[in-house]
C-alpha cells in the first residue's frame, strides 16, 4: 500500500472504485492472499478476475497518472544510463525521460506505481524526483529485454570466458548459488522467459559453422531472435541437458527431455529434443502452457453457424468425432475444448494419449507407454472395461486402433480422436485404407472437423489495397465491384512481423443420411466432398477466403492452408 498525505491507498480499493472488479471478487482475492502471501494484483490476474491492462488503466485513471505504450517508446541513452539494469528489473520500472521543462523530475514507467520502495530507490540513485507513468508488467519486461538484452548476453559471454565449462556441466544442484548465478544458466533461463513473453511455441537452438543461431516460432513462423558465438554452444547444450534430465556425456545420439519453468506466474511444460548435426547438437524446445489447451469453445474462432454444427456433433451420445490436420494445426486444443464441454458429473470420460498434454480435473487420463506394452490399442481394450461414456484417443495410427474405436462407438460410446489427413472427405477414405469396412465407418462416424491455423494480421499496421485481377480469381470474386484486401506491413506492436496471433479455419462435415449412403457404398473422397458441399459444408479454402475478405488474414495465409484445393 502507499500513503499520499494522510490517506492510505490500496490497490484493491482502487480497482473496486474504478469498476475493474467487484467487492466480492476483492474479498475472495484477499482471502487467497492471506494464505499464499502473494501480491494482490498477481492473484487477481491469475484468477481471471482482471487483466494486467485493466489494472494499468484503472490505476492511471484513479491516481491521475499518464499511461505509456512501451512498445513504441524510444528512450535516450543518457536516460537509460541513469539507473542500472538490475535495479530496473528488480523493481519492474523503466525511466523514459524528464518531465517537460524540468530535468529534476524523472518520468518512470512502472508496473506498480504504488511501490514507494521502488520510487525511493530510483530517486536516490538518480537524485531526481520520480513521476510514475503506468504500464503493464509484461510491457516492462519486454522493453527491458529490447533495451538491455544484448548487453546481458555480452556480459554473460565475458563471464563465461573466465570460467571453465566444467563449472557449468558438473554441478547439477539447482538450489546452489553457483548454478543459479552461472552466466550460462542465466542465459538459458532468460532465453526461455523471452520466448514465453513473445508468445513463441518453439525455441530452435542451431549449430552453424560460424556460430549459434536462436530462432523462435511465433504464430507458426520462425523468426531469428539472436546469434551467439559458437564457443557458447557446448555450455548451452550441457545446461539444457541437465535441467531436461538427459545424459550430458552422450553427444552422438538423439535425446528427449522435459523441463518445467515458470514465467510471469505461468507454468510452462517444455519438451526438449536434442539432435546431433554436422556442426554440433541442435536443440528444439516446445513450450506449452497446460491451461491454454482447455479453453472456452467461444475462443476457438468458430463462426456462429460452425458453432451450431460443432455443438450438434458433440451432443451425440455415441459415435466417432474425428479432428484432422497437420501437426500444429490446433487439433489438441479442439479436442480438449470438446472434452471440457462434455465434462459433467454424470459422465465417465477416459483418454489415452501420447503424451498427456494437459491435465483436466474430473477426467481419467492414460499415458501411452510402449516399453510397458501400453499401446493405444491395448489401452483401449482396458478402457472399455472401465465403464466409459466418452473416450478420447490421442491419435488413430493403425488398423487395430481404428477397429477398436469403431466398435466402441457402435456399442454406445462417444469417441473423439485425431487423424493426419488434409480434408474432411479424405478422412473417411483414410479409415478405409486402414482396413475398416465402409459400412462400419458409415454407422460410426458422426462428424469430421478438418482444421488449420492462419495468422491474424496486426490491426495496427495492416495495409489495404484493391484486389488485383489475379487475386480476385484466387478469391473467386465474380462481380466487378472493388474489393479491399489487406497485407502485412510490420510495426513495433507486432515486433515488425505484420501478424499477431492466430485464428482457426475449419471444414466441418457432419454425417447425414445421404453421406452415410455414399460412405457405405465405398464412395470416393470426391463423391463425399461433392455431396457435403451440396449440403452446405464450407471447405478450408472457402472459410479462409472469408477471413481474407473480412480483413482478418492475408491472401498468402489463405493459400498456405488451402494449397491442395
Amino acid at each position: 500500500m502507499a500513503y499520499y498525505g494522510q490517506k492510505k491507498i490500496r490497490l484493491g480499493e482502487l480497482l473496486v472504485d474504478g469498476g475493474a472488479i467487484t467487492r466480492e471478487q476483492l474479498e475472495t482475492a484477499l482471502a487467497q492472499q492471506k494464505v499464499s502471501r502473494r501480491k494482490l494484483g498477481e492473484i487477481l490476474v491469475d484468477s481471471n478476475m482482471v487483466t494486467e491492462e485493466n489494472i494499468a488503466e484503472t490505476l492511471a485513471g484513479q491516481l491521475h497518472y499518464a499511461m505509456t505504450d512501451l512498445v513504441n517508446a524510444t528512450v535516450p541513452s543518457e536516460i537509460l544510463a541513469l539507473v542500472p539494469a538490475q535495479v530496473l528489473r528488480k523493481n519492474k520500472a523503466l525511466p523514459i525521460g524528464y518531465a517537460p521543462d524540468n530535468v529534476n523530475i524523472l518520468r518512470v514507467a512502472m508496473a506498480d506505481p504504488l511501490d514507494l520502495d521502488a520510487i525511493d530507490d530510483i530517486s536516490i540513485i538518480t537524485g531526481c524526483q520520480v513521476e510514475p507513468v503506468v504500464t503493464t508488467p509484461r510491457a516492462i519486461v519486454l522493453a527491458l529485454d529490447r533495451l538491455y538484452g544484448s548487453e546481458d548476453m555480452d556480459s554473460a559471454l565475458e563471464e563465461y570466458t573466465k570460467e571453465k565449462l566444467a563449472r557449468v556441466t558438473e554441478v547439477d544442484d539447482d538450489s546452489s548459488d553457483d548454478v543459479n548465478n552461472s552466466p550460462i544458466v542465466m542465459l538459458v533461463k532468460d532465453l526461455i522467459e523471452k520466448a514465453a513473453l513473445k508468445r513463441a511455441s518453439d525455441i530452435h537452438i542451431e549449430a552453424l559453422e560460424s556460430g549459434v543461431r536462436v530462432r523462435f516460432r511465433i504464430d507458426g513462423a520462425l523468426y531469428e531472435y539472436r546469434r551467439y558465438p559458437k564457443e557458447l554452444l557446448p555450455a548451452i547444450v550441457a545446461r539444457i541437458k541437465i535441467i531436461g534430465g538427459m545424459d550430458i556425456s552422450e553427444k552422438r545420439k538423439p535425446q528427449d527431455g522435459r523441463i518445467t519453468q515458470t514465467v510471469e506466474r505461468t507454468e510452462y511444460d517444455i519438451r526438449v529434443s536434442v539432435l546431433p548435426t554436422v556442426y554440433g547438437e541442435k536443440i528444439v524446445m516446445r513450450l506449452q502452457v497446460k491451461k491454454s489447451l482447455t479453453r472456452n469453445k467461444a475462443e476457438l474462432g468458430l463462426r456462429d453457424w460452425e458453432m451450431k454444427h460443432f455443438d450438434h456433433i458433440i451432443s451425440n451420445p455415441h459415435g466417432i468425432l474425428l479432428v484432422t490436420g497437420p501437426t500444429g494445426s490446433g487439433k489438441s486444443t479442439t479436442l480438449y475444448t470438446a472434452l471440457s464441454e462434455l465434462n459433467k458429473e454424470d459422465v465417465n470420460i477416459i483418454t489415452v494419449e501420447d503424451p498427456v498434454e494437459a491435465n483436466i480435473d474430473g477426467i481419467n487420463q492414460v499415458q501411452v507407454n510402449n516399453k510397458a506394452e501400453l499401446t493405444f490399442a491395448s489401452s483401449l481394450r482396458s478402457i472399455l472395461r472401465q465403464d466409459p461414456d466418452i473416450i478420447m484417443i490421442g491419435e488413430i495410427r493403425d488398423k487395430e486402433t481404428a477397429e477398436i474405436a469403431v466398435q466402441a462407438s457402435i456399442t454406445g460410446h462417444l469417441v473423439v480422436s485425431t487423424l493426419h489427413t488434409n480434408s474432411a472427405a479424405s478422412t473417411i477414405t483414410r479409415l478405409e485404407d486402414m482396413g475398416v469396412e465402409g459400412y462400419l465407418i458409415a454407422d460410426s462416424v458422426i462428424g469430421v472437423i478438418a482444421q488449420r491455423l492462419v495468422r491474424r494480421l496486426c490491426p495496427e499496421c495492416k495495409q489495404a489495397h484493391d484486389a488485383t485481377a489475379e487475386e480476385r480469381e484466387i478469391l473467386n470474386i465474380k462481380d466487378n465491384e472493388p474489393h479491399m484486401i489487406y497485407e502485412p506491413k510490420g510495426c513495433p506492436k507486432c515486433d515488425n512481423m505484420g501478424y499477431k496471433g492466430r485464428i482457426g479455419v475449419y471444414e466441418i462435415m457432419e454425417m447425414t443420411p445421404d453421406l452415410r449412403l455414399i460412405v457405405g457404398k465405398g464412395g470416393t473422397a470426391n463423391d463425399i466432398k461433392k455431396k457435403a458441399l451440396e449440403e452446405g459444408m464450407h471447405t478450408l479454402r472457402m472459410s479462409a477466403t472469408e477471413y481474407v475478405l473480412d480483413g482478418i488474414t492475408s491472401l498468402s495465409e489463405m493459400i498456405k492452408v488451402s494449397f491442395d484445393e
